[in-house]
């Protein structure tokens, strides 16, 4: 395994974009199309520290600057109800209530949570909206992390069942059957907002942006080099400090998401403890995966797909994104060993760089 330089507490995507500069030659210049002319060389930009993460959103059209504070109150606003163990949480008061009585929701967190239950249901668990009691038990992340018993692990247990998520449609209600479950949504809840930012982009007019959630990238339109240039797409080495990539694709209007087991873990007794827990056992997976990235359409599909490769491991995981995920879903894994391996519709179009240190897996040895 390569050195392990880091705690990736930010970004697991890298995003890596070229502008045309103001000295650029004069044939750069030429070429330009109309659209790219319309574009910003430096694009407007909003950094906050929002969701535990970084948030940077780089907007490249012309006289759109006012765009990036609605979509910063968009990501603001969905935080707060959403996030867990913070005043105001809609999830929360879900989670105080449970096993008492239904919860009316917002129009926001009643969506959220169908499409989180569906993800739980479609993966069999891979996925799984209520591994909250696991979550909170190990607490990998804050402070007071730690590795908990095995007779508290087995107990939380009891407690995860998605079947036992209620809702009423008319009422907007949700309601946990086990007082002592716990909804859990930091899996799925950034690529959710991540696509909700985009919508405040695009309905303002927006055509060329990028909206970066820590570890969930989303290009918009094309590049400002030109109508038909994409953005490139620079994927992180789990394995060293951020902003190195071991290689990149060029993708335009999609979203792309990386879990990886560096980027928040525990070490206790010797061993390292990541957070991406298996709802089965009640322990972060244990499997051949360093990190996985999903490309999608929809950046909340993206963050619930790399959750259900992570359960399925590489080969399985491979397999399901061809043949169970919407035409033109992606995926690209990186091992421990330091192998690299992609869904075939990506492999000539993925570029490992030669100095990563990586090499190209072989799918027919797994």
């Amino acid at each position: 395994m390569k050195r392990k330089t880091g705690i990736f507490l930010i970004l697991l995507v890298v995003l890596v974009f070229s502008v045309a500069c103001s000295n650029g030659s004069k044939s750069e210049q030429t070429t330009e199309s109309s659209y790219a002319q319309g574009m910003r060389k430096e694009p407007y930009m909003q950094e906050e520290f929002l969701l535990g993460t970084y948030i940077r959103i780089r907007v490249f059209d012309e006289d759109k600057e006012d765009v990036l504070q609605p979509a910063f109150d968009r990501i603001k606003e969905l935080g707060d109800k959403i996030t867990i163990n913070q005043s105001g949480s809609e999830i929360d008061k879900i989670n105080e209530n449970a096993g008492k009585k239904p919860v009316k929701v917002s129009k926001d967190i009643y969506d959220l949570l169908k499409q989180a239950q569906d993800y739980s249901k479609e993966s069999d668990g891979g996925f799984n909206l209520t591994i909250g009691a696991i979550t909170q038990l190990w607490r990998i992340g804050f402070d007071d992390a730690r590795k908990p018993s095995q007779d508290e692990i087995d107990e939380a247990l009891k407690h995860i069942d998605y079947n036992k998520v209620k809702f009423n449609d008319d009422k907007q209600t949700v309601y946990l059957e086990d007082e002592d479950m716990i909804i859990d949504l930091g899996a799925i809840a950034k690529g959710y907002i991540a696509d909700e930012a985009v919508k405040v982009l695009e309905d303002n007019g927006v055509k060329s942006a990028i909206v970066d959630l820590g570890g969930n990238i989303y290009v918009v339109g094309h590049s400002n080099r030109g109508e038909n240039e994409d953005w490139n797409v620079g994927i992180q080495d789990p394995n060293d400090d951020r902003g190195s990539v071991l290689g990149t694709i060029k993708e335009s209007d999609k979203t792309i998401v990386t879990s990886g087991i560096y980027e928040r873990y525990l070490e206790e007794d010797g061993k390292t403890y990541h957070h991406i827990f298996d709802s089965k056992t009640g322990y972060p997976y244990d499997n051949d995966i360093a990190s996985a990235t999903a490309i999608t359409d929809k950046s909340i599909d993206g963050d619930g797909l790399t959750t259900v490769i992570f359960d399925k491991g590489v080969k399985k995981g491979l397999e399901y994104i061809e043949n169970h995920t919407p035409k033109g879903t992606s995926a690209i894994f990186v091992t421990k060993d330091d192998k690299v391996y992609m869904t075939d519709d990506i492999k000539d179009s993925f570029q490992l760089d030669e100095d990563s240190g990586y090499t190209l897996g072989d799918r027919s040895k797994l």
